[in-house]
């Protein structure tokens, strides 16, 4: 009976692992066919060698030796199992079931016949290596079995007392008599599995398999157990690599040493054996070890047959866990093996490195799992990419800190006060979630509640509570009586700086292992007997172990480290400088990943807060300020720090420094430099983390955006989040962030009250997380704009969006694009935007879906609507709706819902459909729906497949809809826009019956409110509204056209009408031009790009004459053709007003015609055809000919013409080459036609003819006088409209640049000759020498009146003043004015006719007076007799350094008309100022002197005094930027008193001190016709400056003040407010750089109050102070004329920026403010912002070099965009962000932020 349980034993085994046994036997087949020949040599299986399927060939086998019987079935099972290499379970399983041992000697020979077969295949490794030392094979394979369990039992046992030993002395040091079993104790992390480990699953799989898989970004961090990360374990023969980092403090250790208890427990069965290797250990292995020596002499030694064991291992890789603890922490670099497709040999020797990159790549104990541990730096390249999972460990969760927290106070009465005190506080709660800290704060708590204290208070900082623990532990082994913690401190005092020097040695050393030798006796016993440090056993390599010591945890070491910087005596300020720095979340490739300081600076930042002084002060024995010096320059290196660019992390690592200083004056400083800089990208966010972050935002004073990145955070991230008060936008981006992400976040939103932006893009929030928030939305009072992109919304979800989002009270915007949305979701969102009373504008376009509200709760909006229904207004004036559905797919089967979309809302401003496919029929639908539908603004339907069927039937609607003002459509291009005008507009200009004028519409509309106006014949006395159609680019072909022009005659109030790029011809021209009779209210008609020739030209022309309204004709026939009608106004339609009300157009702009024909080649004879046709228009008025080639015959019929064209005023020719003959024809024309009056011919390109009207009109034309306009249309495009007296008519030639050749100018002499009537002639730059300049002056005479002549070329700038003045001389007229400038190369002669000559004895006399030699007798005797009447004289930049010329200045200054006489900018010889002033005693007519930027001094004007004397009629004085002093200020205070009728006086930038402006100060009041006075950049002192205020009292006509740049300081200013309020006329007053401050600023002040004329104030360069500034802003209303201020450099800040811009606000007229380079911040800013659109004419604010910051600056933007006359707001050198910079300045180009 026993056999055959035995055989069913078998056969049940082998039926179950049947599948695994086939799968190991598939490698070698062909070992299993000769196997099976062994143990049936009577059976043919030639037939199985044929088999080709591996597996199929192996089942066959084991099927035909399981039939042959159960004992050769039985041995050869046994035979397997000595013989193949098979997984260990596997081995057992069929060991067992088969009876191994009990084989009789048959076939023990049989099974060492086989085990000696040469044919052993490879692959099948012979298991009995070292088999010879025993005889038998079965007894040998028991043996190692037997060995390797026992080794198996011994790490088993190792394990359970070294952990059970480490939990009991940790609860020793924690005071706890009974600790829970380590099982028990232990609370489970949470691991989170990374999205790296899914990019690799994802290219590790074929390309068949991924195509269905989520983006990267899309793989979502999943929490996994300890257990999922074995689940996958699996005997494939391929390593395993789990990679777990976290942050320090996670509990990485301390879960490895939990693997370890469980696998020791039996947990992890799918491993027989667990290594676990800690870093730091291995740091202290120097030399190179084998595989077998790592194994056993780091771990343990085997009892018995080490070779044997470690036989086993090599074959039972598969199920064997390595654990490799505390990667970061290694010294050694860990590169890729440098063979790695080559297996090392097992007896190589190798590094630590080395043997670690062999197992992670597989070649060492391939198919085992590789278990790595590391905080989060810069991991090895070759890690990541071999890693098979990734994962990271978050510590604790709230639920999991509260299972802690039970479990550590279980023994305890206080355990629910103790739990209940860390849910209930925030900040501790956030600390928990890190186990380290969490740890820490239970003893903390645990020592605090043990005494009984009415209150506990626990520390607020990481440091702080490092601190109390390190107190808690030092007071929980006394035993004496209760000692204070100060006694106990200093007890122990020498112990802890030795510790102290410990920790920070082994960290500079990167050493954090320490053998008995490197620590001192006292320090390792005081260390030890309170748990600081631990022991444990450290073997290196195969020496004996030893006890090595280690701080017990990193974080520890680091403390004590930083501990010794602050209280070390031999280390200072610039010291702890250089240690202090910020880490990033990744270590960089170039930095040494030794370096263990994680959180080195966030202790030295705490140590740095006051509460750790008394502290420091104690263990360092130094007085508080020298530990006080120390802290600063940590708080000192943070502050710079803000002011940095820092990376995110960086960001993040600053705020837990600063926080850990609890220093809230540093925390502002902080908050404030990191505005704008909240951006975190890609790195995760733990709650601590989170909650340092919002302790410097709410610290800071302005709000700010925070903006999430692909950040994973923790959902408690959001609760810490809620506490932020002044979040503005707060934005996340991330797959990550779901529906529960979404619920999380909606508790935490209504608590941050200043939000008013929310972004959630890029998530995977479904309609369940939408509705969650939408119900919290409401609560967000602030919230105005929230952005949903790319989430995962559905069709079904868009109908409920708006009606749960309508409910937020200031909402404006809700971005929902790029979700899953269809036509259907469309025409959803359309009604619900449509029937929802606060929505304004509905936006799809794609998948962009941007939805606009109010921003007014329906409460506002119902009370609007009871105000407005209480008055009896259209309650559809509530709002206009901007609906755009463009590119959405909508087709004609979707247009009548369209329609009844449209008809069902109240009010439309905009509806845009285009880049559907609507069609002609849907075009059709929408387009008979049009009068039932509300539309203010415009309807486009572009890009909807029309043709010119869906062309006409738009076009029908301008007919049938009242109020369509415009259709837009072009075939080409597929546009389709009708614009509108709105309902109101219409509804009032209908019921008053009257015209209104807009900038590019005219409507028009019939009065009928009276009944006995019947005019109009059969027409409807409706209202009629201009409309605007152009159709362009449409190419309507014949029948079309015809089509189209049915229907254009109906819209017979078309005003302007575009038919632009359709190739008509000349005959669809023709018949457009055949429709204008019809279209009475044109007033516009575009015909160009239809290519026509000169026939059509000649037909156009042709409607000057039989259209009676036409205003132009405009024709360009070059490659781009232009044709452009204009009217006027139609008469008829004038004429049906009421006359009371609108009185008729003038009549000669309703006959005034102009004709424009460019770019068009014109024969002789065409111009003959022209002119003819021209000639039948009676009111043409204007002609212009440009770019037309003419020649001088076409040119020469044109003047000859010009006597027919009666009514011409101006005809042009512009670039058009003309030769010197042409030219001199056309100067000819003055003679040819009496009505020209002037002649320009510019460049011999373009020709000015300008003529006057006819007698007969003239008469008319104007009753004010009898006048003639005259046009000067330059190339510059310049229009000059000059009036002259008829009675005296004018005849002027300008010349420019006419390129003459000498054999020409004799010609145009004579033409100059005959044309007795020429007043003006004008040469520039026409090669004209000296000689003929002098030719010409001679010939020109006429009998009666003024001629000017001017000439400007080059040679005049080198000419003598004797040879200019010889020219001056020669007309026969008298000379009455003499400009000579040489700058420009200007001589200037004007004459008078006819010649007065003086007496000869008069001339011979005054000859004889100047004592002149006889050479220059006769030259000067003809100035004399030629300049009797000269009035003016003005010279400037020429030298008068020649005895010769100041003889003949001293001639000329005796002319007795002489009243103006300038010389500036010249230079003069004292000698010749001599003469000059000699002279100037005999001009007793001067009113107007200029003498500046000579370089006059006191002796110079002490000669220029006596001439002064004799000009009695002098009005204005102007001896500017010359050298006067106070002497020549007496000396001309003098002589000015003889001048009574002096207006103005400029002294400017001279050198003017007391003494010569007390003699001013004195003459002033006694000029009482003065109104101008200029002292600026003088020497005016304090003294000085009270004189002239003084005076100033009795100068009551005084208009203009300037007296800048002086140094009168505040007593001036306060005596100048007396006499200011007696300056009534003061316009400009000039006062800037004058040393005045608030005493004097302030009375000053007041008295510009006074002053209410004024037009222009500076007052910038002096420090008046706010009070004097407080006072102006409320004097600035009664300025009512005020144009023009300057405050630049006044020391302005926000504190009076309120009041400031509110007198400005009231100055009705001002047009610009200078406020540049003072102290106005954001705060004035806005201030000023608010009040810019009240000032209807400001032009210019100056804002530069002030502090705005980006807040003021997107201010003033924001305002500007309402001020449309405001030409510039000036920012420069402000601190706005250069993004910020650019980003206005593409919103409102007229913020300028640059200096030019």
């Amino acid at each position: 009976m026993q056999p055959q349980m035995e055989d069913m034993d078998l056969q049940r085994a082998i039926a179950n692992a049947q599948p695994q046994l086939v799968e190991s036997l598939s490698h070698a087949p062909e070992w299993l066919l000769m196997k099976a020949k062994c143990f049936l040599p009577q059976m043919d299986l030639s037939h199985v060698a044929g088999i080709t399927d591996c597996k199929e060939k192996v089942l066959l086998l084991l099927d035909t030796l399981e039939n042959a019987g159960p004992i050769i079935w039985k041995q050869f099972i046994q035979c397997v199992c000595m013989e193949c290499n098979l997984p260990m379970d596997l081995e057992i399983q069929l060991m067992s079931a088969s009876g191994e041992g009990n084989l009789n000697q048959k076939q023990e020979a049989f099974a060492e016949a086989s085990t000696q077969s040469p044919s052993q295949p490879t692959g099948l490794e012979r298991r009995r290596h070292g088999s010879s030392s025993h005889p038998n094979g079965k007894e040998s394979k028991q043996q190692r079995l037997d060995s390797a369990e026992r080794y198996r039992h011994l790490i088993i046992a190792s394990m359970c007392q070294r952990y059970e030993n480490k939990r009991a002395a940790v609860a020793a040091v924690l005071g706890q008599a009974q600790p829970p079993a380590f099982s028990q104790a232990f609370v489970n992390l949470v691991i989170r599995q990374s999205k790296a480990s899914r990019l690799k699953e994802r290219a590790d799989k074929p390309r068949e398999d991924s195509a269905g898989m989520q983006e990267a970004e899309e793989c979502v961090d999943t929490a996994v157990k300890v257990s999922d990360l074995f689940e996958s374990v699996v005997s494939s023969g391929t390593t395993r690599v789990i990679l777990l980092f976290g942050k320090p403090g996670m509990g990485k250790t301390m879960l490895m040493h939990r693997l370890c208890q469980k696998w020791a427990e039996g947990a992890l069965h799918q491993f027989l054996f667990t290594f676990l290797f800690e870093f730091r250990q291995l740091n202290l292995i120097s030399r190179k070890l084998t595989l077998k020596e790592l194994l056993f002499d780091l771990v343990l030694q085997p009892e018995d047959s080490p070779d044997a064991v470690f036989q086993h291992l090599l074959e039972n890789a598969q199920r064997m866990l390595f654990i490799f603890d505390g990667l970061d922490e290694f010294v050694g670099n860990i590169g890729q093996p440098s063979s790695p497709c080559v297996s090392p040999a097992l007896h190589r020797p190798m590094s630590i490195s080395e043997l670690f990159a062999n197992f992670c790549f597989g070649k060492l104990l391939p198919g085992c799992t590789v278990l790595v541990t590391s905080r989060p730096k810069k991991l090895p390249d070759f890690l990541l990419s071999r890693a098979d999972l990734l994962a990271e460990i978050w510590g604790f969760d709230h639920e999991k800190v509260e299972e802690y927290a039970s479990h550590y106070f279980h023994q305890h009465s206080f355990k629910e006060q103790a739990i209940a005190h860390l849910k209930n506080n925030s900040k501790l709660l956030s600390m928990c979630l890190i186990p380290a800290l969490c740890c820490i704060v239970c003893v903390c708590l645990e020592y605090l509640l043990r005494k009984r204290l009415s209150k506990v208070e626990l520390p607020q900082t990481m440091t702080q509570f490092y601190i109390k623990m390190l107190l808690i532990f030092i007071s929980k082994q006394q035993t004496e009586g209760t000692v204070s913690e100060d006694t106990q401190l200093n007890h122990h005092r020498t112990a802890i700086l030795g510790l102290c020097d410990l920790a920070l040695k082994g960290l500079e050393e990167k050493k954090i292992v320490f053998y008995v030798d490197d620590i001192p006796e006292h320090v390792k016993e005081f260390a030890s007997l309170h748990g600081l440090l631990t022991v444990f056993e450290v073997k290196r390599s195969d020496s004996l172990p030893e006890a090595g010591h280690a701080f017990v945890h990193l974080s520890l070491q680091e403390f004590f480290a930083a501990l010794n910087l602050m209280i070390n005596n031999t280390i200072d300020g610039s010291y702890l400088k250089k240690k202090f720095s910020l880490k990033s979340k990744w270590t960089l490739k170039n930095e040494a990943r030794t370096e263990f300081m994680e959180n080195f600076h966030i202790f030295l930042s705490g140590l740095s807060s006051k509460e750790c002084r008394t502290f420091l002060t104690q263990l360092a024995e130094r007085n508080q300020v020298w530990v006080r010096d120390k802290q600063a320059a940590i708080l000192q290196s943070l502050k710079k720090l803000a002011a940095t660019n820092l990376t995110g992390p960086k960001i993040i690592e600053l705020c837990h420094c600063t926080y850990e200083t609890q220093d809230l004056e540093l925390a502002q400083h902080v908050g404030s430099q990191l505005n704008f800089k909240y951006e975190f990208r890609n790195f995760r966010l733990t709650p601590l983390d989170v909650s340092a972050l919002v302790f410097i935002i709410n610290c800071g004073r302005d709000l700010t955006h925070l903006d999430f990145a692909g950040c994973p955070m923790e959902l408690d991230c959001l609760e810490v989040l809620a506490n932020c008060k002044s979040i503005e936008h707060l934005s996340f981006r991330s797959r990550k962030y779901g529906d529960e992400f979404a619920a999380a976040l909606s508790k935490s939103l209504p608590k941050i009250k200043s939000l008013k932006k929310l972004e959630l893009t890029g998530g995977s929030i479904t309609a369940l997380g939408l509705t969650g928030l939408a119900e919290v939305f409401p609560n967000c009072l602030q919230l105005e704009e929230i952005n949903l992109q790319d989430n995962r919304l559905r069709d079904q979800d868009m109908g409920k969006v708006i009606e749960m989002l309508s409910r937020v009270e200031k909402l404006k915007m809700i971005d929902l694009s790029h979700n899953d949305i269809s036509v259907k979701s469309v025409l959803t969102l359309a009604k619900g935007a449509t029937t929802c009373p606060n929505v304004t504008e509905l936006h799809i376009r794609k998948d962009t879906i941007m939805i606009y509200f109010s921003g007014q709760s329906r409460k506002v909006l119902r009370s609007n609507l009871r105000r407005r229904e209480h008055k009896k207004e259209n309650a559809a004036q509530i709002r206009n709706v901007k609906l755009r559905l463009q590119d959405c797919s909508l087709n004609s089967q979707h247009a009548g819902e369209i329609a009844a979309l449209l008809r069902g809302c109240a009010h439309f401003s905009e509806v845009d459909l285009s880049g559907n496919q609507l069609g002609d029929e849907g075009c059709r639908e929408l387009a008979e729906s049009l009068p039932e539908v509300h539309i203010s603004k415009q309807l486009d339907v572009s890009n909807n497949q029309i043709s010119v069927d869906g062309v006409c039937c738009l076009l029908n609607a301008v007919n049938t809809c009242l109020n369509v003002v415009e259709f837009e459509a072009s075939l080409h291009h597929q546009t389709a826009i009708l614009k509108f005008i709105g309902d109101k507009e219409f509804a009032s200009t209908h019921s008053r019956g009257q015209f209104m004028f807009r900038s590019d519409h005219v409507y028009c509309y019939r009065d009928t409110s009276r009944s006995g106006d019947q005019s109009g014949g059969g027409e409807s006395q409706k209202s009629v509204v201009s409309r605007k159609i152009r159709l362009t680019d449409c190419g309507f072909p014949t029948r079309d056209l015809d089509k189209l022009c049915t229907v254009l005659k109906k819209c017979s109030s078309v005003s302007e009408l575009d038919l632009s790029n359709n190739s008509l011809g000349d005959q669809g021209v023709g018949k457009l031009v055949g429709l204008l009779p019809e279209l009475k209210a044109v007033s516009s008609l575009k015909l160009s790009g239809n290519q026509i020739s000169l026939s059509a030209v000649f037909g156009l022309a042709q409607c000057l004459s039989a259209l009676e309204h036409i205003k132009s004709i405009d024709i360009s026939l070059g490659n781009a053709q232009s044709v452009h009608l204009t009217f006027w106004e139609n008469v008829r339609n004038i004429r049906t007003r009421s006359a009371g009300k609108f009185p008729a157009h003038p009549q000669h702009l309703e006959n005034d015609h102009c004709f424009r024909l460019r770019e068009c080649t014109v024969s002789p004879e065409d111009m003959d055809t022209l002119c003819q046709i021209l000639g039948k228009c009676t009111g043409l008025t204007e002609l212009e000919l440009s770019r037309n080639a003419l020649s001088d015959q076409s040119i020469e019929r044109l003047l000859m013409s010009l006597p027919r064209l009666h009514s011409l005023k101006l005809l042009s020719i512009r670039n058009n080459k003309f030769s010197p003959n042409c030219t001199l024809l056309l100067a000819s024309s003055l003679n040819l036609c009496e009505r020209i009056r002037e002649v320009e011919v510019r460049s011999s390109e373009n020709a000015f003819l300008h003529l006057a009207g006819r007698i007969e009109s003239q008469e008319t034309s104007c009753r004010s006088g009898h006048t003639l306009f005259i046009y000067n249309l330059c190339s510059k495009a310049t229009s000059l409209i000059k009036f002259t007296r008829e009675d005296e008519p004018r005849k002027i030639l300008r010349l420019t640049e006419c390129n003459f050749q000498p054999e020409h100018l004799p010609e145009l002499f004579s033409l100059l000759q005959k044309c007795t009537n020429l007043t003006e002639y004008i040469s520039t730059n026409n090669n004209m020498t000296t000689r003929a300049v002098e030719d010409l002056l001679q010939a020109l005479r006429k009998s009666l009146g003024t001629l000017r002549i001017s000439i400007e070329e080059q040679w005049v700038r080198n000419a003598s003043i004797a040879s200019l003045l010889q020219m001056a001389v020669q007309p026969h007229g008298n000379v009455t004015e003499i400009t000579i400038s040489k700058d420009k190369g200007l001589l200037r002669v004007g004459m008078g006719f006819p010649c007065r000559t003086e007496k000869m004895e008069s001339v011979v006399s005054r000859l004889n007076q100047c004592g002149l030699e006889g050479k220059h007798i006769h030259f000067l005797q003809r100035v004399i007799e030629k300049c009797t009447q000269l009035q003016e004289l003005s010279w400037s930049h020429i030298d008068l350094n020649n005895a010769e010329e100041a003889m003949l200045a001293n001639v000329l200054l005796t002319l007795p008309t002489l009243r103006k006489f300038e010389l500036t900018s010249s230079s003069v010889t004292p000698s010749g100022m001599g003469h000059l002033v000699a002279g100037l005693q005999q001009c007793h007519a001067i009113e107007e002197l200029n003498l500046g930027s000579l370089g006059l001094d006191d002796t110079a004007i002490l000669m220029l005094v006596p001439g002064l004397h004799q000009m009695p009629l002098l009005k204005r004085l102007r001896l500017n930027n010359n050298n006067v002093g106070s002497e020549g200020c007496s000396h001309l205070a003098e002589a000015l008193k003889n001048t009574p009728h002096m207006e103005e006086i400029n002294l400017s930038h001279n050198k003017i001190e007391h003494a010569g402006l007390e003699k001013i100060a004195t003459l002033l009041p006694e000029l009482q016709n003065l109104k101008r006075i200029d002292l600026s950049s003088n020497s005016i002192g304090p003294a000085g400056g009270e004189m002239l205020a003084e005076a100033l009292a009795r100068c009551r006509h005084v208009e203009e003040l300037l007296l800048a740049r002086n140094h009168v300081g505040d007593k001036t200013a306060a005596r100048l407010s007396l006499s200011l309020p007696s300056m009534c006329h003061l316009k400009i007053l000039h006062l800037q750089s004058n040393n005045i401050g608030s005493l004097g600023g302030t009375p000053l002040a007041k008295g510009l109050v006074e002053c209410q004329q004024l037009e222009e104030i500076s007052l910038s360069e002096n420090s008046f102070g706010e009070g004097a500034i407080r006072t102006l802003s409320e004097g600035l209303p009664r300025f009512t004329r005020l144009r023009k201020i300057e405050l630049k450099l006044c020391g302005i800040s926000d504190g009076v920026s309120k009041h400031l811009a509110l007198g400005f606000s009231r100055c009705p007229v001002i047009e610009e403010i200078i406020l540049s380079w003072n102290s106005l911040g954001d705060e004035g800013a806005l201030e000023l912002a608010t009040v810019l659109p009240r000032m209807a004419r400001l032009r210019m604010l100056d804002l530069d070099n002030n502090r705005i910051a980006a807040r003021g600056a997107k201010k003033l933007a924001e305002e500007l965009a309402k001020c449309c006359g405001i030409q510039v707001i000036r920012l420069w050198n402000n601190p706005v962000p250069k993004n910020i910079e650019e980003s206005l300045t593409k919103q409102d180009a007229r913020l300028h932020f640059s200096f030019f």
